[in-house]
């Protein structure tokens, strides 16, 4: 910059625009250099082996936490006795090969258990549960026994990225039924089945 300068005075130009455009150029130099931030529930170990792959990258990690006062002053309102009228992601499991599928449903578990046996029952390829039950040549099983309520919080947000986990867990385990070309390189993913977090 001061070579620059230099030959500007020497050749007769000004140097206050000169000095203008540097100090533009170095508010956006640390402009970029500035992290940007990412706010995680902390829930225990798990939310650290997950914090440190931001270690050497330009995100720095803010903890929160579920416990806070509204949380604990709120009254709990959803009083069901039975979890399969509730609504969400669900598994079903082979009961012949321990095969999983992983599934959700905006509508009570139960009529969607129904669908599934319905498929199976008349042979119709509209669930990848019922048709891998077909094909194998396994039982069915009733719903107390082969399905299981993984997640039932109203309305989550994260419920897509929750299913994804959970194939992506079942496929590394083998136990998958879901269709395994969805399944892609996820490291946060990786980072909670290798430490069996979740």
């Amino acid at each position: 910059m001061d070579t620059v300068k230099q030959i500007l005075k020497s050749n007769n130009y000004e140097t206050a625009l000169l000095n203008k455009i540097h100090d533009k150029s170095k508010k956006h130099e640390q402009g970029n250099r500035k992290k940007k931030w990412a706010k995680f529930t902390y829930v225990g170990k798990e939310t650290r082996y997950i914090t440190k792959l931001f270690k050497n990258s330009n995100v720095k990690v803010a903890y929160a936490t579920n416990n806070n006062l509204g949380r604990l002053l709120s009254t709990h309102t959803d009083q069901r006795l039975d979890k399969y009228d509730a609504n969400e992601m669900y598994q079903l499991e082979c009961p012949t090969c321990n095969k999983n599928c992983i599934g959700q449903t905006r509508r009570p578990f139960k009529p969607r258990f129904r669908e599934h046996y319905s498929y199976f029952k008349y042979a119709k390829n509209r669930s990848k549960f019922a048709q891998y039950v077909i094909e194998e040549g396994h039982s069915f099983g009733p719903m107390s026994e082969i399905m299981e309520v993984i997640h039932i919080k109203k309305k989550c947000k994260m419920l897509d990225t929750l299913e994804k986990f959970y194939i992506y867990k079942e496929t590394k385990l083998g136990n998958q039924i879901n269709n395994k070309l969805t399944i892609q390189s996820n490291p946060v993913f990786e980072v909670l089945v290798q430490h069996k977090l979740l």
